[in-house]
């Protein structure tokens, strides 16, 4: 029996070593430029939704929110706060959800780490975040154009820890916090790849996740639900299901509705929206999803 678990881990710890030296160097590089943009770029980047002029924009608007949202470096916590502030100001609520949905799906950091999946699943992660968030700023103007859609009430205006006169302790501070904050959930998801690889066939990932009339993508969908915990912890998951069958459909269905429902921000999501329209925003996630996903195992 010693001998068994002895050789298990010896075969789990050549998983974890090759999958680690995989992405690790991707990892690095997201938190390395991710505090970067957070410490020297955070307010020139939300500067430019607050000089988006209505009279000029009108509903085509959607666009450039979702693109500084995609381009803002803070998580649920730090958007949804942001988002306040900007709606104080006068901000149009469809702009503040294509810049609040695109802000949740994706930020510079998760950019980086994803490019260890490779060009194509990188490319349609970043199109298929901008278009959920045009879609979400869409659904509200469509919908709730006469009707408040946020409720802000319970927040404040953030504070920025970026306050350190020093620039390289300033930096230094910054990317410590990212590694506090995704360096456990990164390892465990190589610890889980690793085991994975090992226990779990080839064959029963193409069986769930291939393209199969679109019952990949649903399961992808549903697992992104409850498993998504971090971005940087999901990536070696991905990487591997990738390589043992997943479809590309599948994969993208999962990086939507991953983000989306990922259970640390629906507290913060339930108090902006109230109980109806977070109702209807956990629907629409799951919705884009489901067609994103199918679309794109069409297309690809």
């Amino acid at each position: 029996m010693a001998k068994v678990l002895e050789r298990e881990a010896v075969y789990l710890w050549y998983f974890f070593t090759v999958q680690l030296e995989q992405v690790a160097p991707y990892w690095i590089l997201g938190m390395a430029i991710g505090s970067v943009v957070s410490v020297f770029g955070k307010k020139g980047i939300h500067a430019l939704f607050e000089k988006l002029d209505n009279k000029k924009w009108g509903i085509a608007g959607v666009v450039p929110a979702s693109l500084i949202g995609i381009a803002s470096p803070l998580c649920m916590y730090g958007t949804i706060p942001i988002a306040a502030s900007f709606s104080a100001k006068g901000a149009r609520d469809d702009w503040l959800a294509a810049f609040m949905m695109s802000s949740i799906l994706l930020n510079p950091q998760l950019i980086i780490y994803s490019a260890a999946l490779g060009k194509t699943a990188l490319v349609i992660r970043i199109a298929s975040c901008f278009v959920c968030g045009i879609a979400a700023g869409l659904f509200v103007r469509l919908f709730r154009k006469d009707e408040g859609f946020f409720e802000f009430s319970s927040f404040e205006a953030p504070q920025s820890r970026d306050l350190d006169k020093n620039l390289i302790l300033r930096y230094l501070k910054s990317l410590w916090r990212n590694v506090k904050a995704t360096g456990i959930h990164f390892l465990v998801g190589v610890a889980l790849s690793a085991a994975f690889q090992r226990y779990v066939p080839a064959d029963t990932v193409a069986g769930l996740f291939g393209p199969q009339k679109g019952f990949g993508v649903l399961m992808a969908a549903t697992i992104g639900v409850p498993l998504y915990a971090c971005g940087g912890g999901t990536i070696p998951l991905l990487q591997q299901w990738l390589a043992s069958g997943m479809s590309m459909g599948s994969a993208s269905a999962f990086m939507i509705t991953g983000p989306a429902t990922k259970i640390t921000n629906l507290g913060a999501v339930k108090i902006a929206l109230g109980t109806k329209m977070f109702a209807a925003y956990i629907a629409f996630s799951i919705l884009f999803s489901l067609v994103l996903g199918m679309t794109v195992d069409l297309l690809i």
